[in-house]
């Protein structure tokens, strides 16, 4: 992709998701920063828009459909959207195992890691299928795959989360023809970066970590390997 029209990143206020949109919109793409905290947008943008940058904020909670469609009738006002990063992502309690976290404990976090995903495809994905062009890329995570550092107990909600939104990739991507149809799906794990979630021990930067983000964004479709999960640009095991 050329790095033209919008790309969509929620979450995008901070962490991977700022390194992401800073990233995108160096590519050349306007960037629409999605998040919850009006005060934490405003200044991402702000700061984005002082160096050069092509961006708008959008306030938005990512659980709530009818807020959803709320932004995807104020960015249809923009122009097309031609990239959606699902990076809106909450940690769950460090306690929460399967016989432990609540069932409160268990939609909070689903309907962020997972539900935030599921709303915007719906809401974005109609077009880039109509328009056969489009991107999905869904930041997942090393703990939600089914071998390695996946499954492997504890932070169950989390784990559970991010296994659901690969299997929402995997299938996503089947459904529009594994990149024939011009639509790209994909996830891609960060490995441990210093951001909020965390922590500032972590051996990455938040910018090593969106790095795939923007090379999935901007690679050429033709031939792509899509409907993959990505680590620092190589595709590896669910």
């Amino acid at each position: 992709m050329d790095g033209s029209g919008i790309a969509i990143v929620t979450g995008g206020s901070r962490g991977i998701g700022r390194a992401a949109a800073v990233g995108l919109a160096e590519q050349g793409f306007t960037v629409a920063i999605v998040g919850q905290d009006a005060s934490r947008v405003a200044s991402a943008v702000e700061e984005m828009v002082g160096a050069g940058h092509d961006v708008i904020g959008q306030v938005c909670d990512v659980t709530d459909p009818p807020d959803v469609a709320l932004l995807g009738a104020e960015i249809a006002a923009v122009g097309p959207v031609e990239l959606v990063v699902n990076s809106a992502g909450v940690m769950s309690d460090r306690m929460a195992k399967t016989l432990r976290a609540s069932p409160e404990e268990w939609r909070r976090v689903i309907d962020v890691n997972l539900f935030g995903a599921i709303h915007l495809i719906g809401q974005f994905g109609p077009a880039m299928v109509e328009r056969r062009r489009g991107r999905v890329v869904n930041v997942s995570a090393c703990l939600g795959r089914f071998t390695g550092p996946g499954l492997a107990g504890g932070l169950a909600p989390y784990r559970v989360s991010k296994a659901a939104l690969n299997a929402l990739t995997l299938n996503f991507a089947a459904e529009t023809g594994f990149g024939r149809r011009g639509v790209l799906v994909d996830a891609m794990c960060p490995a441990h970066c210093r951001t909020d979630m965390g922590g500032p021990d972590a051996p990455r930067s938040a910018e090593q970590g969106a790095d795939t983000i923007v090379w999935l964004a901007t690679r050429d479709a033709v031939g792509a390997q899509t409907g993959r999960l990505w680590e620092d640009r190589q595709p590896i095991p669910w």
